[in-house]
């Protein structure tokens, strides 16, 4: 079973962007069931597929597929619940791991947060210095609560 380990952290400051470049992505929710999200996600020109478990700790099954990239336009036209989930993705390296921080638009602007995948929950981590509180076990920040409960709305 593929499992994804994640920390998720609030960002505190702008120092993260300099000279970094993004992704656009556009996302939507077929299922938003805490026991089982099904995502569809447009990132750029890429279409993708995924179906995530239930959030033990900060782990959860995790699987994703390439799908055409028309067809994943045409479900989060049609298909997926609403609003769609649309931010502008940043992948940064610090201290040998990846970061992605996430800067949200529509419903969720003014939201931007920073994610970093580990091998294990006891990995260890540095922070950077942009990385404000902790959020990995806030559920309002899980994109799939995004759709429902946007940050423009708390």
């Amino acid at each position: 079973m593929a499992t994804e380990i994640e920390r998720k952290f609030l960002v505190k400051n702008s120092a993260w962007k300099k000279g970094a470049k993004g992704t656009l992505y556009r996302q939507g929710y077929l299922s938003t069931d805490p026991e089982r999200t099904v995502r569809v996600r447009l990132e750029g020109e890429t279409g993708k597929l995924t179906i995530k478990g239930k959030t033990e700790g900060i782990s959860r099954a995790e699987y994703e597929y390439a799908i055409p990239a028309g067809e994943a336009g045409e479900m989060l036209d049609s298909l997926c619940l609403s609003p769609l989930i649309e931010k502008t993705r940043y992948r940064l390296v610090y201290a040998e791991r990846t970061w992605e921080v996430d800067e949200f638009h529509g419903d969720n602007a003014g939201l931007i947060v920073a994610e970093v995948e580990l091998e294990s929950e006891k990995a260890p981590l540095l922070l950077p210095e942009w990385v404000g509180q902790e959020v990995s076990d806030d559920p309002r920040y899980f994109n799939a609560s995004l759709v429902s409960h946007p940050f423009s709305k708390w």
